[in-house]
């Protein structure tokens, strides 16, 4: 009897590993293959504020949405995609789909990530990623460091230095996003 063997690839072992891992965040960045734990209590409090504060800037007013766990496909190998904690998104977003639940990285005009205990990948990896991407604004709530930074206007596939913010500051939301928006640090970092 023959036995036939098939390789995975990576793609297909994200999706399972999706599956098998129900909660837990699959991601491929830079050709490896990334799993984050669900959320902790301040994580989620944080993702739940953003939600109120940028509806309370007026972002669907001005055009845009505001999701949370949405992929966002990166130009950097076939496979690659990451699914930031938050996104600030162009309305028409859905028009930008791209395969599995990823669009297309220029209808992103934020991401936030909360940091977990794979706080590295949001430090050094996702920065290159969204960077190659083009996502205009990245803020990451360090809550390794306790400070947040804001990297912002990435130009030849690399951000400039990261503006960094300590607790008891507020962050501002570059214009570009499109609202009028402070975002205070203690928030991001512990939740409300």
């Amino acid at each position: 009897m023959a036995v036939m063997q098939h390789e995975l690839t990576l793609g297909e072992a994200a999706d399972l590993l999706s599956r098998a891992l129900p909660g837990h965040r699959v991601e491929i960045l830079q050709g490896r293959l990334i799993v984050t734990p669900p959320p902790d209590g301040s994580h989620a409090l944080s993702l739940t504020w953003l939600v109120v504060a940028f509806d309370r800037a007026g972002a669907r007013q001005a055009g845009l949405r505001y999701v949370q766990g949405i992929g966002l496909w990166l130009p950097g190998l076939p496979d690659d995609y990451a699914i930031p904690d938050f996104s600030v998104v162009d309305e028409d977003f859905r028009d930008a789909h791209v395969q599995k639940n990823c669009y297309a990285p220029n209808v992103f005009r934020l991401v936030v990530e909360v940091t977990s205990s794979n706080w590295t990948d949001d430090l050094g990896t996702k920065v290159e990623s969204y960077a190659e991407a083009g996502v205009p604004v990245y803020i990451v709530a360090d809550r390794k460091h306790g400070e947040v930074l804001l990297y912002s206007d990435p130009e030849n596939g690399k951000y400039p230095a990261p503006q960094r913010y300590e607790r008891g500051a507020s962050v501002p939301v570059p214009a570009s996003v499109g609202v009028t928006l402070e975002l205070p640090v203690d928030t991001l970092l512990d939740g409300d």
